[in-house]
């Protein structure tokens, strides 16, 4: 199945991402509503995806020092997991990333998640640590020719 994702750019958009981190952070994994917002937010391009008129993924992306994205907030709705729509979305992020000029991505993805990143490219490459009570590890990717997404 398809998917269509965009940069959040309207005020509705942006309230459809802050819907669905709502519906997967808080009130499926229990994240406090205290930490799931934060300073980032406001600065960070954001994704949204949509299944006809219903947003059911999104996640945003930030430029750090060297050329590197930051992956953060990625999530889809429970109904959409095992449809595509994940690596859908990853892709869209890392489009994103890489037209903001980045050289490579890294996330920190929730332990039970890391094997779908790893399929799409990502290494760990920290211990495990705890973030709002779910354990994560750090991964990264290198953008370049291989992944389509910039010249090497």
């Amino acid at each position: 199945m398809t998917y269509w994702t965009k940069v959040a750019a309207s005020e509705q958009e942006h309230s459809d991402c802050a819907s669905v981190r709502h519906h997967v952070f808080i009130e499926e994994q229990g994240v406090s509503p205290s930490i799931e917002r934060d300073q980032y937010d406001e600065s960070a391009t954001h994704i949204i995806m949509y299944d006809g008129k219903t947003p059911i993924g999104t996640g945003r992306v930030r430029l750090l020092a060297h050329n590197e994205a930051k992956i953060e907030r990625v999530c889809v709705v429970k109904e959409k997991r095992r449809s595509g729509a994940g690596k859908q979305l990853m892709t869209a992020l890392e489009e994103a990333s890489a037209r903001m000029g980045a050289k490579a991505a890294k996330l920190n993805a929730q332990t039970h998640a890391s094997y779908f990143y790893e399929k799409l490219g990502y290494t760990v490459t920290s211990p495990e640590f705890i973030d709002a009570g779910i354990p994560h590890v750090t991964m990264s990717k290198p953008l370049t020719s291989k992944s389509g997404l910039i010249a090497d």
